[in-house]
């Protein structure tokens, strides 16, 4: 079992770009959804697939399980996904030893922009690029199983701009 333990803030502009590594483009969405727990689907570049999921209330860790899975069974899982199949293409920027990933938003929630980091531990500090706007750590507002499952309770209920 593994650990997720991240911070996720807004993105503003467009500086992080010229730091981008590599892209992907992926499709994901919810089988089950509760609120301490979830199961994900997503397509990576229409090449490979995972089934996640993942349990936990912590702001910052939850325990993560990851299997990759046929890309035949993800596209049907999806076709009965809760809610709305989030796209979005993500990019991955290292910034001073760390790997932020940039996920720019398609299809229903053009225009949210959102970086995440992944960290080792709770306690480690990494440096914020300037291109990072408001922190939304621990707003479920935020996250991809809301922005997927309650997207139609709250369409425009979410600020796109840092």
């Amino acid at each position: 079992m593994a650990k997720e333990i991240e911070r996720k803030f807004l993105v503003r502009g467009e500086a992080w770009r010229s730091a981008a590594e590599s892209k992907s483009v992926l499709k994901q969405g919810y089988i089950a959804s509760m609120e301490d727990r979830s199961v994900r689907v997503r397509i990576l570049d229409e090449k490979t697939a995972r089934l996640t999921m993942k349990i936990g209330r912590g702001t910052l860790t939850r325990d993560e399980f990851e299997y990759e899975i046929p890309v035949s069974d993800a596209e049907e899982l999806l076709e009965n996904a809760i809610g709305v199949v989030i796209e979005k293409t993500r990019y991955r920027v290292p910034y001073e030893g760390f790997v932020w990933e940039v996920d720019v938003f398609a299809g229903a929630h053009r225009g949210l922009v959102i970086a995440e980091v992944e960290m080792q531990t709770e306690t480690d500090n990494p440096p914020l690029p300037t291109w990072l706007g408001r922190e939304v750590t621990g707003d479920f507002r935020y996250s991809n199983q809301a922005l997927a499952t309650e997207f139609e309770h709250d369409r425009h209920g979410l600020s796109h701009t840092a």
